[in-house]
């Protein structure tokens, strides 16, 4: 299980990062930042670098329109190199740490009858998530924002309308384990998901997976991964309606002008998710 102090942190560090974003043009100094969320410079420092493993300023660095505009042009040019190379999308090496399970149509249209689906709220370094898995794999992690347990819950129980549905800990505590080891820069083992979705859906779902750690995509260019370069709209839907938080990596789509833009789960969560990765890569 996770540490009080680790859990503790993130709701501190959300905090500066939202204040961060928030007065980024000024460049506020360490002080600042620290008497924002109520510690001394020296404990913030340890917390911050302790939670990003980076100083918070060089966390900030990271954040700024001109760096995520440089990592855009970066993934762009890979995402050419490997589309023309007759690959599906900018690395294959994510691929292999997450195993895709699709519903056939037969099971999509029967909207989990005669499926158990087992799920339970753990502790991450990015908050509280809600966990939900079939006897196939993971097929729901959705942070909680604001803690919002009962509406994380009814999400899940419209995406599987016919499923039986029980609150099971044990049976997710090694889900939840490699979950926040991913989220912590480490975990390297073969994870199956389950994704319930259009067959479009499905493959904007797949090219999010494509996208490597430290890297992100315009949404044209994830349209153009997943083989819709006309359909960008309904790729930005689809985008919106992922439901496995993380692992399948929304949060690497921005915009193309280098803006985060929003987040189903919260867009300091989705900020936090990128100087992470960021600062690891």
């Amino acid at each position: 299980m996770m540490s009080p102090t680790t859990a503790t942190d993130y709701a501190r560090v959300a905090r500066a990062i939202a204040y961060l974003v928030a007065h980024h043009r000024e460049q506020p100094r360490l002080e600042r930042v620290a008497s924002e969320i109520g510690l001394s410079e020296f404990h913030f420092q340890r917390m911050f670098e302790r939670w990003a493993g980076v100083s918070p300023k060089r966390f900030a660095q990271l954040l700024t329109l001109e760096e995520s505009r440089r990592r855009l042009r970066e993934s762009r040019s890979l995402l050419d190199t490997s589309l023309r190379s007759g690959l599906s999308g900018p690395s294959r090496l994510h691929d292999l740490f997450v195993r895709v399970e699709r519903m056939t149509p037969g099971e999509y249209k029967r909207a989990g009858r005669h499926v158990t689906i087992r799920w339970a709220v753990e502790p991450t370094p990015l908050g509280d998530a809600l966990l939900a898995a079939t006897d196939r794999g993971l097929c729901g992690v959705s942070f909680l924002e604001n803690d919002a347990e009962a509406e994380a819950e009814r999400a899940l129980r419209e995406r599987w309308p016919e499923a039986t549905f029980e609150r099971a800990p044990v049976a997710l505590r090694a889900y939840a384990g490699e979950l926040r080891a991913r989220l912590e820069g480490r975990g390297d083992q073969p994870l199956p998901i389950v994704l319930r979705g259009t067959d479009f859906q499905i493959n904007v779902w797949e090219a999010l997976i494509r996208i490597p750690p430290g890297r992100v995509l315009a949404y044209a260019d994830l349209a153009k991964a997943a083989g819709e370069p006309r359909a960008v709209r309904a790729v930005a839907s689809a985008v919106a309606a992922n439901p496995i938080a993380y692992l399948v990596p929304c949060h690497r789509v921005i915009r193309s002008t280098g803006a985060f833009g929003q987040y189903r789960w919260g867009p300091v969560r989705k900020t936090a998710m990128l100087g992470l990765e960021m600062a690891r890569a």
